[in-house]
């Protein structure tokens, strides 16, 4: 989110939307003055909508750092840098799999990649498509759940109304910052969440940063397992 992203309105809007719907973040927000919410994507290779699903993919059931392993070796078979799926679709699948990636996460990319490169999917189309259809759309591929695409929402697409609940960093965040006894599940997080609404993604990125990093520095990027 920007200073002058979309319909839902610029940052200094939503920060003040926040701080009146949530205490929790109210609070957060003022330890955080100069926040950039988008600061984290100075830590990752630039991606479109299909390189943020490979970044989300390879992390599955991985920690952040295993993740990034996984990738720097997946980008060093296709010279530095995050292959297109045609380039995916053209490199033997046990080289992915050298690389770190297990079989079913390399046939879940190579079914991405093929319905992207034989024309069932549009790169194009999808990026203009509201979340809903485009949840539907790319969970249709097995291996693809919905915070998968959730986190690819985020990172390729800058949409404004995102949460992960399936993130176990942001179930952690959010159990310290709102100081629960438990660590939330996926519904309680999203009944939290619903009082963000449509800022989730700011919000979210609050509670990482308040997580992950000291007051006034940038949060880790999210890492979704599924």
């Amino acid at each position: 989110m920007t200073e002058d992203s979309g319909a839902a309105g610029s940052l200094p809007q939503a920060r003040a939307y926040l701080r009146r719907a949530d205490p929790v973040l109210a609070r957060l927000i003022d330890d955080r003055p100069d926040f950039d919410p988008r600061a984290w994507l100075a830590q990752l290779p630039p991606m479109d909508l299909y390189g943020a699903l490979l970044f989300q993919v390879t992390g599955q059931q991985l920690s952040v750092p295993a993740t990034r392993r996984t990738l720097a070796r997946i980008q060093a078979l296709f010279g530095g840098r995050l292959p297109a799926p045609a380039d995916l679709l053209a490199v033997d699948p046990a080289q992915l799999r050298q690389a770190g990636l297990s079989w079913r996460k390399t046939g879940t990319l190579r079914d991405l990649a093929g319905r992207l490169t034989d024309g069932r999917l549009d790169q194009d189309a999808l990026n203009a498509m509201p979340d809903e259809e485009l949840m539907a759309e790319l969970t249709a591929i097995p291996g693809i759940g919905p915070w998968t695409v959730q986190g690819a929402l985020l990172i390729a697409l800058g949409r404004e109304d995102v949460v992960l609940p399936g993130d176990l960093a942001l179930r952690k965040a959010i159990q310290a910052a709102y100081q629960l006894d438990h660590l939330p599940a996926q519904q309680e997080v999203l009944a939290i969440a619903e009082k963000w609404r449509p800022y989730r993604s700011l919000a979210t990125s609050y509670l990482f940063s308040a997580a992950l990093e000291p007051a006034g520095a940038p949060p880790a990027a999210p890492h979704t397992n599924s």
